[in-house]
């Protein structure tokens, strides 16, 4: 009896929490449908202004700007800005991207560099406090990033690298290629690189500026920026919840094996419990006939 009663628990629980993943999974399908669209819907702005940075670049080759780095004095330290999530349940995603980027943060300690970390999202807070590694500053930017938010992240970053306090900016997220594909990747922010062999054999004699290259790549280069981190943003966004909805429907389907596998139990305890006591009835029965 004892034993019948723990399974029919065990169901109810498992019930419960097949309930609750199911509903965790439709929210993450939802914002991931919301946010795929923001990134689709900002990807082609950030190309057209990468080309436009390439084609100004391409064409005479002794071009300086400030954000690209040329001829500077060495700071000797370099800022990561980790991407991470608010909340768990989301898979390898805060995994992935937090181990590559202590690698990346333990190569640059192991050169000599000092690196500071910025975090963005709980999850990455949390690590970096656990690995007793000092965070500089908390970005809470959310699952909904703001372009005017995050502009004013890179304009800070900007006025530092060009003031000489840091060396380079780089960016530790999860990049979002497709539904079946996401990667961890540290972009590099700033200095900004330059394209190169793309103005080569002739591409210089393509375009005639208006004004010179110089005020156009002072209004792009740092527009180039804004939007590259607000790519990164909108990707790590995109790329947790496909991995929550994945993580939410495998453990929808584990607790949906697990119930049929406990009410299989359930089934052969309450048959045998029947079987006992029809043997004990028959038995005494037959001891007083």
């Amino acid at each position: 009896m004892a034993q019948i009663r723990e399974i029919k628990q065990r169901m109810v629980a498992v019930g419960t929490i097949q309930r609750i993943t199911k509903t965790m999974q439709m929210i993450a399908t939802a914002k991931f449908t919301a946010a795929v669209q923001r990134t689709k819907a900002t990807q082609p702005y950030t190309e057209k202004i990468r080309e436009l940075v390439a084609a100004v670049c391409s064409n005479p080759a002794d071009l300086d700007h400030p954000l690209v780095g040329a001829d500077r004095k060495p700071a000797g330290r370099d800022l990561l800005l980790v991407i991470g999530s608010d909340r768990g349940f989301c898979g390898a995603f805060n995994a992935n991207v937090l181990r590559n980027a202590l690698k990346f943060h333990r190569s640059l300690v192991e050169q000599g560099r000092e690196v500071v970390v910025e975090t963005s999202g709980g999850k990455a807070e949390a690590f970096f406090k656990f690995a007793q590694i000092e965070i500089a500053r908390v970005h809470n930017v959310g699952d909904k990033p703001e372009y005017d938010t995050v502009a004013a992240i890179a304009d800070s970053y900007m006025d530092r690298f060009i003031a000489g306090e840091i060396d380079s900016v780089r960016v530790a997220y999860m990049r979002f290629e497709s539904n079946a594909r996401q990667i961890p990747e540290i972009e590099q922010l700033l200095p900004m690189q330059t394209p190169e062999g793309e103005g080569d054999g002739g591409g210089s004699d393509m375009y005639e500026f208006t004004p010179d290259e110089e005020s156009l790549l002072n209004a792009l280069l740092p527009q180039a920026v804004r939007t590259s981190l607000f790519q990164a943003f909108n990707d790590a966004v995109v790329s947790e919840q496909i991995m929550r909805m994945i993580a939410m429907k495998a453990a929808t389907d584990n607790a949906a094996d697990l119930g049929r596998s406990l009410k299989r139990d359930y089934n052969r305890a309450r048959q045998a419990r029947i079987t006992t006591e029809l043997t004990e009835i028959v038995s005494g029965a037959a001891a007083l006939s």
